[in-house]
C-alpha cells in the first residue's frame, strides 16, 4: 500500500501530513519528543510554538494576511487551530499556545489516516523509495530549525557540508499579576484592535540608562561547534541594541501609534506585553528575544516602568535554528536532488515564521500524496504567497548569501497593472494571489 512518511511533528509535519490523508493514502507521522527534547521545546505535543505566540499580521491587505487566506482556503489544520485557539492581540493573530498544541495533536492522533510513532529517525541514506510490499513510499522531512545532531549529521551526509546554522531567541514571559498597572497603559498602535497590548511606556532618561544596561549585559556564549549567525527577522534585543543608541527605538520599542494617556504625549520609547493565553496570566515582551544571562534578564527588565516587580515565568533564551542551502539542493517539488523521494519541509527549507512553515509543509504534504499516488506534479503559481515562498527557497541566485525570509510583498512579481500607490499595488497582489490560489486548489485536489 503506498504511503506517506513524514518525519518531524512541528506545524510543517502536522500539516504535512494532514494535507496527504485528505487524499486517502495512508501516513506514518513520526515525532522524537518527548522521548527526545529539543534546547527549546518543553512539552510533547504535536505543534508546540517555543518562540512567539504571534501568528502576525491578519489583515488582509498584508502579506501575511494574504498567506492566512491561502492556507484557510486550503482547509489548513494550523489555520484551524489557531482561529480556535486565538487570544487577543490588535491585528495579528495570537494563540493559546497550550491549547493550540493539544488541538493540533488531538487532531492528528484521532485521524484514522495517520499513525503518530514516538521515535526518532536519523537515516536519511538508508529511506527507500520502495516500501516493505513493493509499493511507493515518500518521505517528508520536517525536523524544524531544531533538528536534532544526529539528524542534522545525515542531511549532511547527504547534502556535503554546506548546511547552515543560525541562532534564534525567545523573548521572556511574565506573570501578569506582578506587573504594576498603575505604570503602564493598554494600547495598540493607531488604535488597531483595541487595548490588546500592555505598554510600558520610557522618557528620554530612562530609555538610556536602560540602553547602557543592555549594551553592557552579562551574555550567553555560543557553543564553539555552532557558527554564530543571528537571523534579522528575530535579533536579540542586545545584539540590536549594539548597532546603535536609537535602534531599539525605531524596532520593537517604537513608540510611533501610541499615546500615553498619563500624559497626552507619544513616549519616548516602549516596551509592549503581549498576552500568551486565553486567561491573561501571562504576557510575552514583544521583540525582547535575547540570550542575556538569566539573572541579568531579571536585573534589567525590572528596570522597566510597571516591570520592577516582575515575575518571569520563562526567561528568554537562545537556542540553534538549522537551515539548509535550500537553491543548491531542492528541486521546485521541494525534493532532495537525487533523492527525490525525500521532500523538504518549514523552517529547515529556508523560510522563516510559523505560517511560512505550515505552508511549506502543506505543499510537500500536497505533493507527497500526489507522487504516490501515481498523480503529475503542480505548483502554485509565485504570484501566490505559497508558490513565492517556493521560488524564493528553490530558486535564489545568490547560493552563497541565501538567507531565511518571512513572506513579504517583495517575493511577489509586480501586478500587471502599473500603479505608483503602495496601498492599490498591494490590493492587486492579494486579489490576483486569492484568485490564482483558488484554481491551483481545484487542480491539486482533482
Amino acid at each position: 500500500m503506498s504511503r506517506v512518511v513524514v518525519i518531524g511533528g512541528g506545524l510543517a509535519g502536522s500539516e504535512a501530513a494532514w494535507q496527504a490523508a485528505r487524499f486517502g493514502v495512508s501516513v506514518t507521522l513520526y515525532e522524537m519528543r518527548p522521548a527526545v527534547q529539543t534546547e527549546a521545546h518543553r512539552t510533547g505535543f504535536l505543534g508546540e510554538l517555543v518562540c512567539s505566540n504571534s501568528l502576525r499580521s491578519a489583515l488582509p491587505d498584508t502579506a501575511h494576511g494574504l498567506l492566512k487566506q491561502e492556507l484557510t482556503m486550503f482547509g489548513s489544520l494550523i489555520m484551524e487551530a489557531a482561529r480556535q485557539n486565538s487570544v487577543p492581540a490588535g491585528s495579528a493573530l495570537a494563540v493559546d499556545r497550550a491549547l493550540f498544541a493539544k488541538y493540533i495533536t488531538e487532531a492528528i492522533e484521532s485521524n484514522p489516516q495517520i499513525e503518530v510513532i514516538r521515535q526518532e529517525c536519523t537515516e536519511l541514506s538508508k529511506l527507500s523509495p520502495i516500501d516493505s510490499d513493493g509499493s511507493p513510499i515518500v518521505y517528508v522531512l520536517a525536523t524544524g530549525p531544531l533538528t536534532s545532531q544526529s539528524m542534522s549529521n545525515s542531511l549532511a551526509q547527504i547534502l556535503g557540508h554546506d548546511s547552515l546554522f543560525f541562532y534564534d531567541a525567545i523573548a521572556p514571559v511574565i506573570d501578569a499579576e506582578t506587573i504594576d498597572y498603575s505604570k503602564v497603559f493598554s494600547a495598540s498602535r493607531y488604535g488597531k484592535g483595541g487595548d490588546d497590548y500592555i505598554n510600558c511606556p520610557m522618557d528620554k532618561e530612562c530609555y538610556l540608562t536602560f540602553y547602557d544596561a543592555l549594551v553592557s549585559a552579562d551574555k550567553v556564549n555560543v557553543r564553539d561547534f555552532e557558527d554564530n549567525k543571528v537571523f534579522e527577522g528575530c535579533m536579540p534585543i542586545e545584539v540590536m541594541a549594539s548597532r546603535g543608541i536609537d535602534t531599539p527605538r525605531f524596532g520593537p520599542m517604537k513608540p510611533v501609534g501610541l499615546i500615553d494617556p498619563e500624559t497626552g504625549r507619544s513616549p519616548y520609547a516602549v516596551v509592549q506585553l503581549r498576552t500568551e493565553n486565553s486567561e491573561k496570566s501571562a504576557f510575552n515582551m514583544v521583540g525582547f528575544q535575547t540570550r542575556i544571562k538569566y539573572p541579568e534578564q531579571q536585573r534589567i527588565f525590572r528596570m522597566i516602568p510597571g516591570l520592577q516587580n516582575a515575575e518571569f515565568l520563562r526567561f528568554g533564551s537562545v537556542h540553534r535554528n538549522t537551515y539548509i542551502n535550500s537553491p543548491a539542493h531542492l528541486t521546485t517539488e521541494l525534493a532532495i536532488k537525487g533523492h527525490e523521494h525525500i521532500l523538504v519541509a518549514g523552517q529547515i527549507t529556508g523560510v522563516e515564521g510559523y505560517l511560512e512553515s505550515t505552508a511549506m509543509g502543506l505543499f510537500a504534504g500536497i505533493t507527497a500524496a500526489r507522487k504516490v499516488r501515481g498523480f503529475s506534479f503542480v505548483t502554485p503559481s509565485e504570484t501566490t504567497s505559497i508558490g513565492a515562498l517556493i521560488t524564493y527557497v528553490t530558486t535564489e541566485k545568490t547560493h552563497g548569501d541565501f538567507q531565511p525570509s518571512n513572506i513579504n510583498f517583495s517575493l511577489f512579481p509586480p501586478p500587471e497593472v502599473k500603479t505608483k500607490d503602495k496601498s492599490m499595488r498591494r490590493k492587486l497582489i492579494v486579489q490576483r494571489a486569492l484568485a490564482e490560489i483558488d484554481g491551483f486548489i481545484k487542480t491539486a485536489y482533482r
